[in-house]
């Protein structure tokens, strides 16, 4: 008995720290990220960083019974480099939110919208491409993904949407959103 306690312990400390390594590389990632995208983007305003808080999900036909969590809390920030061709407005992105699943989950990634003006209403839609980390998808290990993402808002708040299709068996369709706050409306 002792040696199979012996052995499970060696391989929790194993796992253990596999997943520290994986958060670290997800983090160099991530940097990485945002410098390739910042060096290959003209001059950025420096008043288009913004705050995000992550905190609801709708969880689309989740079957009976099933208890999904919809508060999905946490913080990250989105970056805005000024309009190309005075439409499209692209952006770096990091974020930490508690998933359905009540499991912490990360990703960093850029995108752009297309944004619609409308008096002082705006209306944004596009793609985000990223690299996530979620506990109970693909063990943990970072994965990519391209999703649909959608704004609208005024110049100082506005609301992120994304649409997040069933993946794999056990999960559920969802519409994910966002707070975003520009951090120059302080």
């Amino acid at each position: 008995m002792e040696n199979g306690h012996n052995k499970f312990s060696a391989n929790h400390t194993q796992v253990r720290r596999a997943d520290r390594i994986n958060h670290f590389q997800l983090g160099i990632l991530a940097l990485g990220l945002a410098a390739f995208t910042g060096f290959f983007m003209h001059a950025a305003k420096a008043d288009d960083f913004s705050l995000l808080v992550n905190g609801k999900a709708i969880h689309l036909k989740a079957p009976a019974g099933k208890n999904l969590n919809e508060k999905n809390w946490g913080l990250g920030v989105q970056y805005e480099w000024a309009p190309v061709n005075t439409h499209w407005i692209p952006f770096a992105t990091a974020s930490g939110f508690i998933d359905s699943n009540k499991n912490p989950s990360y990703y960093a990634g850029g995108g752009a919208l297309r944004r619609f003006q409308v008096d002082n209403l705006h209306f944004d839609i596009g793609a985000i491409g990223f690299i996530m980390t979620r506990k109970a998808y693909k063990q943990d290990k970072p994965f990519l993904g391209v999703l649909p993402a959608f704004s609208i808002g005024t110049e100082r708040v506005a609301v992120n949407m994304t649409y997040i299709p069933k993946v794999e068996p056990k999960a559920v369709a969802l519409v994910f959103f966002q707070l975003k706050i520009k951090l120059k409306s302080f």
